[in-house]
């Protein structure tokens, strides 16, 4: 497997400060795309009512495509009493650093029984970190963004426009749910399944250095031109969403990550707050994600580019063919807990 290493150098980044970004990885449009990513086709780590597929039988069953743009969706024409068909990517390559930037033109919309995601995981969950970029369930209005990690790393309440909803990194923190994780609630419509979707999708970019993780989003009407141009500036914009920093030795708590988009249905976060929205009302959520395909339409990702970058002079860039244990164990490791919005990803 290759691992594109970020690995910076304390010293080298006291005294480089704020270096810029150079394109690291483009994965493109078209075949190529999914090309960079391996289908997961195991049972859902997270108890989703989900038939994850391999490439060959989504691309037959229509839930990939590459026809225009990047397209992954569900099912949404047959009864599956078994659980829908769905796709959950991988990304081959796994990153230590740096900054990836997601275009999207659609996400999964704000579907009843729905539980879509776009994350990052480190092997031997947790010890190696877990970053949640975009994820919501049912009919969620805005994104949640969370780090589930092992234990000693907590983020303070500042330096962001999200709305704090736990503080404790730690998987299994007492006083919160079990993995729950730290996170922050972003408050626009905008950020989320059906509102992203009405106003045009937008932009998601996320940082990681040595100090803090944090993520912006952008709607489409305000990208900002050094994101168009292919030359990211975080330093110009403005407020992150959400910024994890605090009490927190982020390079002791995050390894090398590889990125994840999956749309999953019910199962451990979905499914467990399912009676206390306002989805209730359809019976079961795994009854009615078997027996209405067609509410499942819209629950697709339609990316127009996704994209990672380094740190150029302040990062050794260096592909290594090494033998990491990515293994379906820890792929499988994956708890989520029965509440709202924490709940992490845990392989």
């Amino acid at each position: 497997m290759r691992v594109t290493s970020f690995l910076s150098i304390p010293a080298l980044l006291a005294s480089l400060g704020s270096a810029g970004y150079v394109l690291h990885d483009d994965y493109g449009s078209g075949a190529s795309f999914f090309d960079k990513f391996s289908f997961f086709t195991g049972p859902d780590p997270t108890h989703g009512f989900v038939q994850y597929v391999d490439r060959a039988t989504a691309q037959a069953a229509g839930l990939i495509s590459t026809d225009t743009g990047t397209y992954m969706g569900v099912d949404h024409t047959q009864v599956a009493p078994d659980g829908r068909q769905s796709v959950r990517i991988e990304s081959n390559a796994r990153y230590q650093h740096g900054l990836i930037i997601l275009d999207l033109a659609h996400m999964p919309g704000s579907v009843c029984g729905t539980w879509p995601a776009f994350w990052s995981f480190g092997s031997d969950w947790p010890n190696n970190g877990e970053i949640d970029i975009i994820e919501g369930v049912n009919k969620q209005t805005g994104n949640h963004m969370a780090l589930h990690t092992s234990s000693g790393c907590t983020i303070a309440n500042t330096g962001f426009s999200g709305t704090l909803a736990t503080s404790n990194c730690y998987v299994r923190a007492p006083g919160q749910a079990a993995n729950a994780g730290c996170g922050i609630n972003a408050d626009s419509p905008q950020t989320y399944g059906t509102g992203f979707n009405n106003a045009g999708g937008g932009v998601y970019a996320a940082e990681w250095t040595s100090a803090t993780i944090s993520i912006w989003f952008f709607p489409r009407s305000a990208i900002p031109g050094d994101i168009s141009s292919g030359n990211p500036d975080p330093g110009a914009w403005g407020t992150p969403v959400a910024r994890f920093a605090g009490d927190c030795d982020i390079d002791s708590h995050f390894g090398p990550q590889q990125i994840v988009f999956d749309t999953t249905f019910c199962g451990d976060w979905a499914g467990s707050v399912w009676g206390s929205s306002p989805c209730a009302s359809q019976g079961s959520c795994t009854g009615f994600v078997a027996n209405n395909p067609s509410a499942f339409a819209d629950s697709f990702w339609d990316v127009n580019s996704l994209k990672v970058y380094q740190q150029s002079g302040a990062a050794l860039d260096v592909d290594l063919d090494v033998d990491i244990d990515v293994g379906v164990g820890a792929k499988r490791r994956r708890q989520h807990p029965g509440h709202g919005h924490g709940h992490g990803h845990g392989h």
